[in-house]
């Protein structure tokens, strides 16, 4: 008798036990999609090294020659496909808009409730890009690269950080949350490797010396 009510005993806390979780997951946040992970540390310095070193050249740069926001799918485009990515519990209307939600900036560590608070930065900016080769592209792989949700190149963080950012590259910039310097400098390097852009002395010099700690 006392092995058949341990028995029940145990049942009962089983089932009370998978109510609780199934009360928790369903009250858990809607989670975002992950940002694409950068490569390893090792990898970057790989392909560090094989990046060629040159001089950066911006004879010709407009941002124009880079369509960006391009349509993702239905009336969501580039930047609202990101910013729903990137935060949590974002709600959209019927023209993909964020009306609400919730957005981390790992740059600064800042939190935001407002879209119009964001930017959607390029990792590797726009015109970092032309003066390191892709002046020589066509439009179209101008575009993908603008567009790129694949490899870690866009990603959404507070307007006026991107803005102080600019088109500078980690010679002179870097994320002032040091937390996510090697995440940023990884990420660097992969984008570079991936469309076969060249680097500059000081820029290489930085990423050298930032990822030998990662």
């Amino acid at each position: 008798m006392a092995t058949f009510y341990a028995r029940r005993r145990f049942g009962i806390l089983l089932a009370l036990a998978g109510l609780i979780a199934s009360v928790g997951l369903f009250n858990a946040p809607t989670a975002s999609a992950a940002l694409p992970t950068p490569v390893s540390g090792a990898t970057a310095r790989s392909y560090l090294a094989s990046l060629p070193v040159r001089t950066e050249n911006r004879t010709g740069y407009d941002r124009d020659l880079f369509p960006h926001w391009s349509t993702v799918s239905g009336a969501c485009n580039t930047r609202e496909t990101v910013l729903k990515r990137d935060g949590s519990n974002v709600v959209t209307d019927s023209s993909c808009a964020a009306t609400s939600g919730s957005w981390y900036s790992p740059y600064d560590g800042a939190t935001w409730t407002a879209a119009s608070d964001l930017d959607i930065d390029h990792l590797v900016p726009l015109a970092e890009a032309w003066d390191s080769g892709a002046g020589s592209w066509t439009t179209d792989r101008r575009q993908a690269f603008a567009n790129d949700l694949t490899r870690p190149q866009l990603i959404a963080v507070t307007d006026n950080v991107n803005q102080a950012k600019g088109d500078q590259d980690p010679a002179t910039w870097m994320p002032s949350r040091t937390a996510y310097r090697c995440i940023y400098v990884r990420a660097w390097v992969q984008v570079k490797y991936y469309y076969g852009l060249s680097v500059d002395s000081a820029e290489k010099s930085a990423l050298t010396n930032y990822l030998s700690g990662c």
